[in-house]
């Protein structure tokens, strides 16, 4: 026997049980990646357990078995937490104790439960993600609890869960201009807006230290780090050798990883402190607008060099670094979008040296002597150093990218692990790397050239999107590049990867991960362009979800009120407006459903015609009575002459709760029209004597 046929002769509380365990795991499955494994697992088996129970017909376990059950999950989530407080905790307890709650399903007040249960686990997806592929899937879980919810209501026959599932979308339609309206006009005051974040929740993307080959596993990743709209006809991107994002600057260096001077592990390492930023532009300032990606990073990128604050969102307070990096007041937790304005042409740093940089020059010690022995055989060269004399250390820079240029040295995403002479190896041995090999190693030939430097990362080029016009930074982009300090011009870009692979920043070419037997075979049956168009298309669309969605914030809700006609609009202005609306759509909705009673219900308006042609004839009757007590008081009013008329109600009572009701109606219309209806009482001539009608008899009852 097919399945379907199976559950088709399944009892009616086994499949509306099946139908609701199929829900809820549309509302937990989402949750599963940011869940502990045990948590899906144990999940999982609770809803199968209960599914089998249901198609075999077996009892339901025991309180003591569901409590023991219950201590269990409470347990192992103090395990895996340290706690049942937070975010992670709390969904992960809401997520057992809904799949726990389907073991007690006995009565319609426990499915009640398992469904507010299911509505609040559909709302904790949005605390991992508001992307529209979880708004999506969250949408059909919401029809489907709904669906659930009608069909629980309808607890006579057998009925199909397509009319309960009709039933469902036509509610979330007419709910749906409720649900834009509170969007678009519900107050948002940070910080009760929003949820806050998880501080042990996982990062992604750049990181305030470096170890060498770290970086080559971003370029694996081509999710969005950001998008950025240029200010600039037809939102062209700058000259692409300038599409430098400036993120951490990384100074102290241990042999094999480089940090940031703000982390704790730099003090152990170097005595060096950020130089005054002393920024200084030129021209005019390149304006745009960057929609970011959550990182949980509070950095905010910005083309080297932005000297104004970035526009934030209310909220929101940003602050640069004496290093040239603007950072938020908070982690980035959500898709934040800000305005900013940067200048291409610029110096930065001190121009005469100070002891403050010689932190700028420290080396461990007994690490990579091959490279310091190539640094006093370069400082020994008396052709370099009649060139130091006239340009500086300008000289040595140009000497170290042209080792790198004509020195076979490769560039690629599969340099090997390199060992605890990372520079030694790169520059004599394995001349293979990525850009942090690079950068690395020439950032440690010139601190022993006696030339301060430091290790910028960031972001390096991205791509145009066609679609929507926005230029698309990728993780894959991920960049790390040098900066050195000569005297006279300050801290000045290098980038060392250039003189090895020139293509990487002037064309933007990127290095591919090999492909695999499968990713070789999909080449060949569906083409890589379309694959690339169709991704634009998909990015483009989720990037509008961002904009409009994820991005509105309380600037564009009082942006809406200006437009409105309001001058200096406020939040109480939001609150008046959106309970104008609640009003009107009240009104609207009792319109429609006093029209939706007459327009529907044909047996009504045929006992109101009845009603009035017997009222013109001299009985007006109360609107609550049915029809056999109509005809009872017709006959006893009337007499003869209303005995067709009463025969007529029986006829329509008879007709009302038979089987199939509708047929009978459009003849009792016709025969409504046809029928000889008592006359209207002739008026009295003057000193008649008034004829008492007999009184209203009480109510005959509705058989």
């Amino acid at each position: 026997m097919k399945l379907s046929q199976r559950l088709s002769h399944l009892p009616r509380e086994a499949r509306d049980t099946l139908f609701l365990l199929a829900v809820v795991a549309c509302c937990v499955a989402p949750l599963a990646p940011h869940l502990p494994a045990w948590t899906s697992v144990l999940t999982a088996a609770l809803l199968a357990w209960r599914g089998w129970l249901a198609v075999q017909g077996r009892a339901l376990p025991g309180r003591w078995l569901i409590g023991a059950l219950l201590a269990l999950a409470v347990a192992l989530t103090l395990l895996s937490h340290r706690t049942i407080v937070g975010r992670d905790a709390g969904v992960t307890l809401i997520v057992l104790l809904l799949a726990l709650k389907t073991l007690e399903l006995r009565a319609r007040r426990d499915a009640m439960v398992v469904f507010f249960l299911g509505f609040f686990t559909l709302l904790a997806n949005f605390f991992f993600s508001q992307s529209l592929p979880t708004a999506a899937a969250m949408l059909v879980a919401l029809l489907g609890l709904l669906t659930a919810l009608v069909n629980a209501h309808m607890p006579v026959g057998r009925p199909p869960l397509t009319v309960p599932m009709r039933t469902a979308a036509r509610m979330a339609l007419l709910g749906a201009p409720i649900m834009v309206a509170l969007f678009v006009l519900f107050p948002r005051m940070a910080p009760l807006w929003g949820v806050p974040d998880d501080a042990r929740a996982g990062r992604s993307g750049l990181s305030s230290e470096m170890s060498i080959g770290s970086m080559a596993s971003l370029v694996l990743d081509d999710s969005v780090a950001m998008r950025v709209r240029f200010d600039t006809p037809g939102g062209a991107p700058p000259p692409q050798g300038s599409l430098y994002f400036r993120g951490p600057v990384l100074t102290a260096f241990n042999g094999h990883d480089w940090y940031a001077l703000s982390q704790p592990e730099a003090r152990g390492i170097t005595w060096a402190d950020p130089t005054p930023a002393n920024l200084q532009v030129q021209g005019e300032p390149l304006r745009y607008e960057v929609t970011l990606e959550p990182n949980r990073r509070p950095w905010l990128l910005t083309l080297d060099a932005a000297q104004d604050r970035p526009d934030l969102p209310p909220g929101t307070r940003a602050m640069m670094s004496p290093e040239l990096q603007w950072l938020a007041s908070r982690p980035i937790a959500s898709v934040l979008r800000y305005r900013a304005a940067s200048h291409l042409r610029f110096t930065h740093g001190p121009e005469r040296r100070t002891a403050q940089m010689q932190g700028y020059v420290q080396l461990p010690a007994e690490k990579n002597p091959r490279t310091l022995a190539l640094a006093t055989q370069m400082q020994a060269d008396p052709q370099l150093a009649a060139q130091v004399a006239a340009r500086g250390a300008q000289a040595y820079v140009d000497a170290a990218l042209q080792r790198l240029a004509r020195g076979g040295y490769t560039y690629t995403l599969e340099p090997g692990v390199y060992g605890e002479h990372t520079a030694d190896e790169f520059w004599f041995d394995r001349k293979q790397g990525f850009c942090e090999h690079i950068a690395s190693a020439f950032v440690v030939l010139m601190r022993a050239l006696d030339v301060p430097s430091r290790i910028v990362t960031g972001y390096q080029g991205g791509q145009m999107n066609e679609i929507d016009g926005y230029w698309t930074v990728r993780q894959s982009d991920a960049h790390a590049w040098a900066e050195v300090w000569l005297d006279g011009r300050g801290w000045v870009r290098v980038d060392p990867t250039g003189a090895v692979s020139p293509g990487r920043i002037g064309q933007f070419q990127r290095l591919q991960a090999p492909r695999g037997v499968f990713g070789t075979a999909m080449d060949a049956v569906v083409s890589p362009t379309l694959v690339q168009n169709l991704r634009a298309v998909w990015e483009a669309v989720n990037n509008s979800w961002n904009q409009w969605v994820l991005n509105y914030t309380q600037g564009r809700q009082m942006d809406l009120l200006k437009q409105l006609g309001l001058q200096s609009p406020s939040w109480q202005d939001l609150v008046r407006l959106m309970g104008l609306l609640a009003a009107l759509a009240a009104a609207i909705g009792a319109g429609w459903a006093l029209w939706e009673r007459r327009r529907h219900d044909p047996w009504q308006r045929l006992l109101l015609q009845a009603r009035d042609r017997l009222t013109r004839a001299g009985l007006p009757l109360p609107p609550h009575l049915p029809p056999r007590a109509m005809a009872q008081q017709a006959r006893a009013a009337l007499g003869a002459q209303a005995e067709a008329a009463a025969q007529w109600l029986l006829r329509v009572e008879q007709a009302r709760y038979a089987p199939q009701p509708q047929a009978a109606l459009a003849d009792l219309q016709r025969e409504l029209r046809r029928l000889p209806w008592p006359a209207a009482p002739a008026a009295q001539s003057p000193g008649t004597p008034k004829t008492t009608k007999a009184p209203f008899t009480p109510d005959a009852p509705d058989s």
